[in-house]
């Protein structure tokens, strides 16, 4: 497959859109896809009621919800995006909940599934660090002999408090143990973290910058807490709310910054920010969107003279 070698990455640092150019020849896109998969402590066999910040609508497209099979989901989502570049290509992104919870068999019909859609390219797979086993991960190797597979575990803090008190039901140790099976069998591993979880102050928050840096990742996905009407952590806030800061925005938009200068100078960082919708936000957000964040970070960055890694300090 042919790289786009006109993509040069000029921002300070690694942006996820320009990491996708260099691998392909042409545009491309994620289409969402919910698969109809739980998580094991939603149905019992680690807890109930899922992590206590959790409520999938806040990130699912109209054209993604179960009543639909996962290709009239992709062509759904692919009508939607395919009008603004003809020669665009899709990446299945297996969003909901998590997506290698289910019998083997099962699992890999719904990837292949996606993958026979012509103008799909990979599959990105979201998933939690204590659902990966290893006969998936040997599945998935010889699919990315073909295809661009990425996988991407919910770790969202390397504090072990924090992940008991928000109902993860793993701890960082397990995300360790997938990320470095996941990677030895060959395939390209990301992180999603989210920055301002109850009890974690500024600091806790950077030190997960400095012990992410010590696996070997390929992507950061990161963003601010959001507190979603009907989650327990809402609930949690109306009657606790001393157990949280919620960020101003260009408090938020420095504390990124820290983030960054620490992190390992070769991850690629996916986002910085989410914005869910306000009819689901308990707590009003900034009334930005992302890409007017994106916008007011890097301005920020080019003040400061920062740029990623700048703090990073192997070992």
């Amino acid at each position: 497959m042919r790289a786009n070698t006109a993509v040069l990455n000029t921002k300070p640092y690694n942006d996820f859109a320009d990491f996708l150019a260099k691998r392909f020849p042409y545009k491309v896109q994620k289409i969402s896809i919910n698969a109809g998969f739980t998580c094991p402590n939603r149905d019992g066999t680690k807890g109930l009621g899922g992590c206590t910040y959790c409520n999938n609508q806040t990130f699912s497209p109209e054209y993604c919800y179960t009543g639909k099979s996962v290709s009239e989901q992709l062509g759904e989502g692919i009508q939607f995006f395919s009008g603004k570049y003809p020669e665009m290509k899709f990446l299945a992104y297996f969003q909901a909940y998590t997506n290698t919870y289910g019998e083997l068999s099962k699992l890999l019909e719904l990837y292949h599934e996606a993958l026979r859609h012509p103008e799909v390219v990979g599959l990105i797979i979201g998933t939690r660090p204590d659902c990966m086993p290893d006969e998936l991960l040997v599945a998935l190797k010889k699919i990315s002999e073909k295809y661009f597979v990425l996988i991407e575990y919910g770790v969202e803090s390397t504090n072990n408090e924090t992940l008991s008190f928000i109902n993860r039901g793993h701890t960082y140790e397990d995300a360790v143990d997938a990320i470095d099976r996941t990677v030895s069998n060959g395939l390209m591993c990301g992180v999603h973290l989210i920055l301002g979880l109850p009890g974690e102050n500024r600091e806790m928050i950077l030190s997960h910058a400095s012990k992410i840096s010590e696996l070997p990742l390929t992507t950061i996905k990161m963003h601010q807490l959001q507190l979603i009407r009907n989650t327990k952590m809402a609930r949690q806030f109306e009657k606790n709310p001393d157990l949280f800061h919620l960020f101003e925005l260009n408090e938020y938009i420095d504390l990124c910054i820290d983030f960054i200068e620490r992190l390992h100078p070769d991850f690629i960082l996916e986002r910085f920010v989410s914005q869910s919708p306000k009819n689901l936000l308990a707590v009003p957000g900034w009334g930005i969107k992302n890409n007017e964040f994106t916008v007011k970070i890097n301005r920020r960055i080019a003040e400061r003279k920062s740029y990623q890694g700048r703090d990073y300090r192997h070992g």
